[in-house]
């Protein structure tokens, strides 16, 4: 179901601005027995997208406003799980500008269960483009190189690829960021690398760190690095966690990450 300024609909908006030019920012809240989850987390992320895109926030955006307008939407639906996919985006004007009048859309996505490994996929390198580093590059806008990447992938029987950035270092994947696992420590890209800001993944090795499960460690990451670790996860704040089973010749455990997501969903229970 859709929903476009918190009213059911089924028409399709073109003559806005996140259309014609891809003048919007994209955020994922999360449900869980029928409750979101870490609902403040994604509320901040989603005022520090709109500013850096220098989006004019309405007073009306609160908390408790997305608190009460997504848990009307969880009860009516009956969502026991899910992701919503929350959009926010100009109108059509004349002339830009950050005072330009801002509207959102959501729709929920039933049965994502974004605390369980969903399964095991198969990922290679993707050298033919690369995502920038700026400011930007961290919050979920439009993307060009997702599009090609996507693309790119399922027509080599892939289930993700890795992004480098313009100094041939990991950046992320399509949809989410990298996690790799050696000896007793997690190594994650840096955002100034290009990876993502992702309210799910930082809630994850918070976790992991409060309960000394590993070091975690944000690095400069070549792309060699895939091959030295033991266990590879990808963190996607729309699509969930997965397991990374192969990329090129090399194959993947899981154990130890499957163990440290399961510790973490039952955190929530």
């Amino acid at each position: 179901m859709i929903y476009l300024n918190g009213q059911k609909t089924q028409e399709i908006v073109l003559q806005n601005n996140a259309f014609l030019n891809g003048d919007a920012v994209k955020v994922h809240f999360f449900v869980k027995n029928h409750q979101l989850i870490m609902a403040e987390e994604c509320y901040f992320f989603l005022m520090a997208s709109m500013r850096k895109m220098r989006m004019n926030i309405p007073l009306s955006f609160t908390l408790e406003f997305f608190t009460e307008t997504f848990n009307k939407a969880i009860s009516e639906n009956n969502l026991e799980l899910g992701v919503i996919t929350f959009m926010a985006f100009r109108n059509r004007e004349d002339v830009l500008s950050s005072r330009t009048p801002v509207q959102y859309y959501f729709e929920l996505n039933a049965d994502v269960d974004v605390l369980s490994i969903h399964k095991n996929i198969e990922i290679d390198l993707l050298k033919e483009i690369s995502v920038n580093t700026n400011i930007l590059s961290n919050i979920r806008t439009h993307s060009p190189e997702n599009i090609y990447a996507e693309i790119y992938a399922a027509e080599n029987d892939l289930d993700d690829v890795i992004l480098l950035n313009p100094d041939k270092r990991v950046a992320r994947t399509i949809s989410g960021n990298l996690l790799l696992l050696e000896e007793n420590t997690i190594k994650i890209p840096k955002q100034s690398e290009g990876a993502y800001i992702s309210p799910l993944m930082e809630n994850f090795v918070t976790f992991l760190h409060k309960n000394a499960f590993v070091m975690i460690e944000e690095a400069e990451l070549s792309a060699f690095e895939t091959q030295k670790a033991e266990e590879i996860l990808v963190i996607s704040d729309d699509k969930g966690v997965f397991s990374v089973s192969k990329i090129r010749n090399k194959e993947f455990g899981n154990e130890r990450f499957s163990a440290m997501v399961e510790s973490w969903s039952n955190s929530f229970a």
